[in-house]
């Protein structure tokens, strides 16, 4: 056996990752077939069930032993085990489904005591609410459409009733997390995937600029419409990290924003910058 082989069978989160991506796309294919209903021969689908119970116990293991013997915290060893993409999606989800208990709740999620709060769901309310009044009217004509077929009828009234959840979860993530600004941070967020801190002594400029077209081709330039506007352009002396949905890293340089109040932000970041000391060793500006 070639060393090059046998290093990748001693690590195995490889191994059960490459299995995955064998077995779950099989599973996925049988459950469609069963709800077209095409029933493959019985030992397919006794493979395909030996293989992800199989698959799972594997994960099991490994999660035990990274856990045990290796001393990992749980929260790594789930780390090395699934990808970075995956684990990312789901924890969008979970938390967009936390912010509609949030938004329930009329409650904030993020603000620390001094901070000053900026909301910024205002003006796609009405777009996301009026879609997800479209998916409920969606939902109900599908059910009754479905009625004949109960399995189908069940698999697409949980999509369609998550699908109702995910885009009102949009709005509440949104109305739940405001641009918060503190004495040293201006932290921009939309919705759950997008949570931006810039330290105020890099903000070089920052300027009311209404814009409507945003391409995002754009090298440097992170862009967080909403409502398909932007009203606050940031221009940094530095460049800050900016982290995507699956966890793609890029560097930006200006930041273009939109609040519902972007008058009283833009006040609020100069007086928080005028009132920041003066860098070591240089004239106060």
């Amino acid at each position: 056996m070639r060393p090059g082989w046998l290093g990748w069978m001693r690590q195995p989160r490889r191994l059960l990752r490459g299995v995955a991506y064998l077995v779950v796309p099989g599973e996925l294919t049988l459950l469609v077939c069963l709800l077209a209903g095409l029933r493959p021969p019985a030992p397919v689908l006794a493979a395909g069930e030996a293989a992800v119970l199989l698959l799972l116990t594997a994960e099991a293991a490994v999660f035990l032993r990274l856990w045990r013997r290796e001393g990992r915290t749980p929260r790594e060893a789930v780390r090395e085990l699934v990808p970075q993409p995956v684990l990312r999606l789901a924890g969008h989800e979970l938390r967009l489904m936390w912010s509609l208990l949030l938004w329930a709740a009329r409650r904030r999620s993020g603000p620390g005591p001094g901070e000053q709060v900026f909301g910024h769901a205002r003006d796609q309310a009405g777009l996301l609410l009026g879609l997800g009044f479209v998916c409920v009217v969606e939902t109900v004509a599908m059910s009754y459409l479905l009625r004949p077929w109960p399995v189908l009828h069940a698999v697409v009234l949980a999509l369609d009733v998550y699908t109702v959840l995910f885009v009102v979860g949009l709005h509440a993530a949104s109305a739940t997390r405001p641009h918060t600004l503190s004495e040293h941070t201006l932290r921009l967020r939309r919705a759950t995937h997008v949570d931006l801190r810039i330290p105020l002594e890099r903000i070089a400029s920052a300027s009311y600029e209404l814009l409507s077209a945003h391409d995002g081709k754009e090298d440097g330039v992170l862009d967080l419409p909403v409502g398909s506007q932007t009203s606050l352009t940031f221009t940094l002396s530095e460049p800050v990290e900016s982290v995507g949905l699956l966890g793609g890293t890029r560097r930006v340089h200006t930041v273009r924003c939109h609040a519902d109040d972007a008058r009283s932000l833009l006040q609020a970041v100069t007086r928080a910058r005028s009132s920041l000391p003066p860098p070591r060793g240089g004239p106060p500006s």
